[in-house]
């Protein structure tokens, strides 16, 4: 199993038009061979105070890929690079980790 953790920071104000995107790109990827997770969080409201916010401009995509095969395929995947095109305007900036089950 891949997870991968992609944080994302919008041009301040710009989050929710990148999630719009994100949504509307989301369903097409959870259809890809061997996507087994992917969604977006953001902060939790009324969290305890051991909570450390990524703050009101980011959000996290939480996925997990069947293969690293199958991660390949979906950063190559035409909605992704037509997602990315859309959004890249908005983002500040962007970190994704890879990993795998220790």
């Amino acid at each position: 199993m891949i997870h991968v953790i992609a944080v994302i920071t919008a041009k301040p104000g710009q989050r929710d038009t990148i999630l719009q995107h994100f949504r509307a790109n989301a369903a097409a990827v959870r259809a890809e061979d061997g996507c087994v997770e992917y969604g977006a969080a953001v902060d939790a409201e009324h969290a305890p105070p051991f909570q450390t916010p990524w703050g009101p401009d980011t959000f996290v995509v939480i996925e997990k890929w069947a293969s690293m095969d199958a991660l390949k395929a979906h950063a190559a995947a035409p909605h992704m690079a037509a997602y990315g095109a859309r959004t890249k305007e908005f983002i500040a900036a962007r970190v994704i980790h890879i990993m795998q089950g220790a």
